[in-house]
């Protein structure tokens, strides 16, 4: 019989694997990035301190759409720039949590990059 994967379980082991690898510091932070079925949620993280420096999320204010799609994270993508640039953070290292770099994680990434964030 064949077995069904968890999907869960292999999205969080390529996360580990990328997180080997990637790592955010003072000067180039973390961008990291979260999706659910509601939501989408987007971090920059200096890890070695071991905080968040700024945050967005479809549960913000200024955020209009509320759904886990396209236009929402492009809106919180421009957001995190807005937010970035004000705590003055222009160079980070996009983490994408091992989620595959299309849909809503590519709209998030180049709204962005748009937004005046270099990764």
């Amino acid at each position: 019989m064949v077995s069904k994967t968890n999907r869960k379980f292999e999205r969080e082991r390529r996360h580990k694997r990328v997180r080997r690898k990637i790592s955010g510091t003072a000067e180039c932070p973390r961008l990291c990035v979260f999706r659910s079925n509601t939501g989408i949620y987007a971090q920059i993280i200096d890890d070695v301190k071991g905080e968040t420096l700024v945050q967005a999320s479809t549960l913000d204010k200024e955020v209009k759409t509320k759904h886990s799609n396209c236009e929402a994270a492009k809106e919180v993508g421009t957001l995190i720039a807005s937010r970035a640039k004000e705590k003055k953070i222009v160079d980070v290292v996009f983490d994408r949590s091992g989620y595959l770099y299309h849909g809503v994680v590519k709209s998030l990434a180049e709204a962005a990059r748009e937004g005046g964030l270099n990764f």
